[in-house]
């Protein structure tokens, strides 16, 4: 377990880290263009192993300004999302507060199973092929931050959004923003987004890179990254400020590949960077990742990496004199 100590330590640098970013999700740090959910009728060899994805959002304990969740291009239909053989999907997007909402264990799973939905619910809606919505925004909201989980480990009060495909065969292509501002994308001040497992669509474009930020807490040694169907594309590298690039093969067309590596004294309570890098151009790649710590728990990746996108401290040696 995490001890208090460390926590508050982690809910200072969500602080810090956020004063001087927006809360896009995928964020400008990411390189990811879209986030994924594909609908229960298709194949998961389309990039998504279960149709659900789980999303986090931690509003500052100290703040009392409404908020929205902004979702961009909501619907399934049009030219960004991925059509199987004619659009007849729907996604469900449910919004959720209160007790339980991030503190459940089944909330932080690595599959939907369980109670998954917990915590008090407060909105949702739920998207067909709709022109009226496609590449555009849709507000929830706005948001009473005090309806949300207090957990001050995390820097505040913490809500969820369940994302659904539960009718179809098609891929939801669709970004979020946490903002301020109704039909505006102003950022919400020290706020953050976090998932424990990540589906996205990454860039087709050959040399193209995509970054995903999983955060260090005091007591792991080591972490295994499971990804899911990178399609053969390229080389998975992990960079951290104390490895310059670790490189790992990608033979996940499909299947789920893992990739186990230590941490070291100077990688704790900082951010890991996972980096997927095409060799080759690839469309539809759609991929699934989640990391565990040595005990096989589950880590969060956030939208905004704690304590910055991490860069490699490069060491000089100095040989003594004679």
């Amino acid at each position: 377990m995490i001890r208090t100590s460390n926590l508050a330590v982690l809910a200072l640098l969500l602080l810090f880290v956020n004063k001087s970013f927006s809360q896009a999700i995928p964020s400008e740090d990411e390189k990811i263009p879209y986030l994924t959910t594909f609908s229960k009728g298709a194949k998961t060899s389309f990039g998504d192993d279960d149709f659900v994805q789980i999303y986090f959002f931690v509003i500052p304990e100290k703040s009392n300004d409404p908020f929205y969740i902004r979702v961009y291009d909501p619907d399934i239909g049009g030219t960004i999302d991925e059509k199987n053989i004619a659009f007849n999907s729907k996604t469900k997007f449910s919004f959720y507060g209160g007790k339980g909402a991030h503190s459940d264990k089944a909330a932080k799973g690595q599959n939907p199973e369980g109670n998954y939905k917990s915590g008090v619910f407060i909105m949702g809606k739920t998207f067909g092929e709709d022109p009226a919505f496609d590449g555009k925004w849709y507000d929830f909201g706005p948001f009473n931050p005090k309806e949300g989980e207090l957990q001050t480990e995390n820097g505040g009060y913490v809500f969820k959004m369940v994302v659904e495909g539960i009718e179809g065969d098609d891929g939801n292509l669709y970004k979020m923003f946490l903002s301020s501002s109704k039909d505006k994308n102003v950022k919400v001040e020290g706020a953050n987004s976090f998932c424990y497992e990540y589906t996205f669509r990454l860039d087709e474009k050959m040399a193209s890179v995509g970054h995903i930020y999983p955060f260090v807490p005091k007591g792991v040694v080591s972490c295994e990254v499971s990804v899911f169907d990178y399609d053969n594309a390229g080389t998975i590298r992990m960079v951290s400020v104390a490895k310059k690039g670790d490189m790992f093969a990608s033979n996940t067309e499909g299947v789920w590949s893992k990739m186990s590596f230590k941490i070291s004294e100077e990688e704790v309570n900082t951010s890991l960077d996972i980096q997927f890098i095409n060799k080759k151009e690839v469309k539809n790649n759609n991929v699934a990742v989640f990391i565990t710590n040595q005990y096989g728990e589950l880590m969060p990746f956030y939208s905004l990496p704690i304590g910055g996108v991490p860069k490699y401290k490069y060491k000089i040696g100095v040989k003594p004199a004679k």
